[in-house]
């Protein structure tokens, strides 16, 4: 067979790259290689290769595989008709998920075999070739509301937001990972006055921290080695619109200081440019850190906390949420039963009370992927307990017989404790109101 197509390899392992590129020559008629990222956009601008093979981590020690998410989202928003196949040593079903929502074409575990790699790659080549077999469009996200459930935290949030959204106020989203902050940030864009624009989103957590500052207020043309043309950053982008700044808690110290002068004059300046442009936007921010002990630490700017901290919603934990647990796993069901063409099942009595009675550490996020599971294992009509495949840590395990009731005021004394007793503190922590407040501290003789 003739040899077809280019082929760029990224990976810092040298020795990786030797290997998959002496395997990749014998049906790709270029190979070329790269053992950074750093250069991977203007490679791909001047190579134009039909795939791309990328590593997910690049610095040792790192293995979250938010790097190769980073640069998947870079070449698919710039060159979408290159075919990304995603590398990895970690083969984490979570990470494969998110990298095919995120365009990838498909995802390789090391150590791979041979033959399935090359048919990754040449399957991958075929489509961007025009050949193979097209992957379905990806349909423009349509927002659609929230699923609040019935729990009495979530419906004061409902109330709270409802309040807040169609002002142009600054929102401040807390709560443990996997609670659905950015499906509540959505929300709060849906309902606001700038819903006609699409919300943008940035993820601090995935940004390498020597691009942050191109990524929040663009660049221009040489600005640095691989700024090969004029770029807006996600704040001009924004205008008009919502930003949504995902684990907030990651900006450095350094660039605080050029956030909060561009939130207070609505002006950027690009990295390397003189010009400041004007912004019009709406900050939602999300973490899962304490930004209260940060600015205690001196790791976070307290006028920059004030400044997107406008309203705080605080997102409980689902394990304090137990009444939307069954409700949510309905709703995952029915999702993946249609994802992967299979005839709606249910859930057992079993499997319910198996839920309802799992301490859930990732929160939603987990019982999304443990839906999805159940759903990929059952054959049958019915999700049994078996589909599962829970997994409790050990700290889970120990806790396992605590009440709500008792969380609840262990949550209470520690957000007290840690806000020095200023009451007004702990109720906007919480996410409740002083009166509720007042109440609980009543209820719980604190």
């Amino acid at each position: 067979m003739a040899k077809r197509g280019t082929l760029l390899i990224v990976d810092d392992n040298r020795n990786i790259l030797s290997a998959v590129k002496l395997l990749a020559d014998r049906s790709f008629a270029k190979v070329v290689t790269l053992s950074s990222p750093t250069t991977l956009l203007s490679t791909v601008a001047v190579e134009r290769p039909n795939v791309l093979l990328l590593d997910m981590n690049f610095h040792a020690g790192i293995n979250t595989g938010n790097e190769g998410i980073y640069w998947l989202k870079e070449v698919c928003e710039k060159f979408p008709d290159v075919k990304v196949v995603l590398f990895t040593a970690y083969g984490d079903i979570d990470l494969a998920v998110k990298a095919m929502k995120h365009g990838a074409f498909d995802f390789v575990v090391k150590p791979w075999n041979n033959d399935k790699l090359m048919e990754t790659l040449l399957n991958a080549l075929e489509q961007s070739m025009g050949k193979g077999k097209k992957k379905p469009e990806v349909p423009v996200r349509k927002e659609v509301p929230m699923f609040w459930g019935g729990s009495a935290e979530m419906e004061h949030i409902r109330a709270l937001v409802e309040r807040v959204a169609v002002t142009d106020a600054n929102v401040l989203i807390t709560g443990e990972n996997g609670t659905g902050k950015e499906l509540l940030a959505r929300e709060i864009h849906r309902l606001s006055k700038r819903c006609g624009k699409e919300m943008v989103s940035l993820d601090m957590g995935a940004i390498p921290e020597t691009l942050f500052e191109s990524e929040l207020f663009g660049h221009k043309k040489g600005a640095f080695t691989d700024a090969h043309a004029d770029r807006p950053g996600k704040m001009v982008a924004a205008s008009g619109s919502t930003l949504f700044m995902d684990e907030i808690g990651n900006l450095p110290l350094h660039l605080q200081a050029k956030m909060l002068v561009a939130l207070q004059n609505r002006m950027v300046t690009p990295l390397g440019g003189n010009a400041p442009q004007a912004i019009d936007i709406r900050i939602v921010a999300a973490t899962n850190r304490d930004l209260y002990s940060m600015v205690e630490s001196g790791s976070f700017r307290q006028d920059l906390l004030y400044r997107i901290n406008t309203v705080h919603i605080n997102l409980p934990p689902l394990r304090r949420r137990q009444v939307d647990i069954v409700p949510l796993a309905e709703i995952f069901l029915k999702h993946y039963c249609e994802k992967y063409g299979k005839e709606l099942v249910d859930i057992s009595p079993e499997t319910a009370e198996r839920l309802m009675a799992h301490p859930f550490e990732g929160n939603i996020r987990e019982l999304q992927n443990i839906m999805e599971k159940a759903v990929i294992m059952c054959d049958g009509a019915m999700i049994e307990p078996h589909h599962l495949q829970l997994h409790v840590s050990p700290a889970a395990a120990r806790t396992a017989g605590v009440t709500l009731e008792d969380m609840e005021r262990t949550a209470i004394a520690e957000a007290i404790s840690s806000c020095g007793g200023n009451l007004s503190m702990v109720a906007q922590k919480l996410g409740i109101t002083r009166q509720t407040l007042y109440n609980k501290i009543k209820r719980y003789g604190l």
